[in-house]
């Protein structure tokens, strides 16, 4: 459904799950719109909207069944967000309501960034019938965001969500609601009966993330790094906290360096560790096929 010159996300289920953030309570009313000055009068939904996790539920999710919604993952530094996010918005308002644009500050959203598997931002993705049905990253012209807001649009309630799997929808709420040893052990039992499950062994990554990042304030680690550039230790936790933060490319890049200074069981360390963060994002993940090339070019 979408223009060719924009390269879709894979939808699989282990890419995007989001089942979790449903319960089986009625939810509330949608909360007033936060930031758009286009309401058009009581009652109507704005084009472009604030979300958090906490209310994802109600302005995507549940808004997504009769109206298409486009999620922008961005945040307050990301220079190329600046470029993209206007455009969005103008396009929004200009819709009339015919699609709604959410706003997700991944600084302040980090485990909604790491359910849909954001590797990088700006990352764009369409929500249609309550699952994601297409997805783009990075800037892209605005004629070519045109052509692809109406391929959403005419997608209609369709949804490309593949069967749901109860194993993995009670492994990922583990994991949503921070009980990392439920989760760790529910993705084990799925590996142990599904040795090649992609989604498990993605799930099982991302529990150690979360386990290696509990706590740490990402500033703090970032700047530790930057002043211990040979610490290991350090510069695997930087690597984390890029990863968590939406900015998976850097990470591969700041591993992928930090090989070509090591040798031994160092190298193998960081190695080990890359390899990883590539298995949260799968193995279709443009970003770490480009990794993986500068990572085998810094092996040999």
């Amino acid at each position: 459904m979408s223009d060719p010159r924009i390269t879709p996300s894979i939808f699989t289920r282990g890419a995007v799950d989001l089942s979790a953030l449903r319960t089986p309570e009625p939810s509330p009313a949608p909360a007033p719109a936060q930031s758009s000055p286009s309401d058009d009068g009581p009652g109507s939904a704005a084009p472009v909207i604030a979300v958090t996790e906490a209310t994802f539920q109600a302005e995507v999710l549940e808004r997504s069944l009769s109206t298409p919604v486009v999620v922008d993952f961005w945040a307050e530094w990301c220079e190329p967000c600046k470029q993209l996010s206007p455009v969005l918005e103008r396009l929004a308002v200009e819709g009339g309501g015919a699609w709604v644009l959410a706003k997700v500050d991944v600084d302040a959203n980090p485990r909604l960034a790491q359910m849909f598997r954001v590797q990088g931002i700006p990352m764009v993705y369409a929500v249609v019938g309550g699952q994601p049905v297409d997805a783009f990253s990075g800037v892209v012209p605005e004629a070519q965001l045109r052509q692809w807001i109406q391929a959403v649009l005419k997608a209609g309630g369709a949804s490309v969500a593949e069967t749901a799997d109860p194993r993995l929808d009670e492994a990922d709420e583990s994991l949503l609601n921070g009980d990392l040893d439920a989760a760790e052990q529910a993705y084990r039992k799925i590996l142990a009966e599904t040795p090649s499950d992609a989604a498990a062994e993605a799930g099982l990554a991302q529990v150690g993330l979360a386990r290696r990042a509990a706590g740490a304030d990402p500033q703090a680690v970032l700047a530790t790094a930057a002043a211990a550039t040979d610490d290991i230790d350090a510069q695997l936790l930087a690597a984390d906290v890029e990863v968590l933060g939406g900015m998976a490319e850097q990470a591969y890049q700041r591993l992928v360096g930090l090989v070509r200074r090591t040798a031994g069981e160092d190298r193998e360390k960081v190695r080990q560790h890359l390899v990883g963060l590539f298995t949260i994002a799968g193995p279709d993940d443009s970003a770490v096929a480009l990794a993986r090339r500068a990572l085998a070019s810094a092996l040999f």
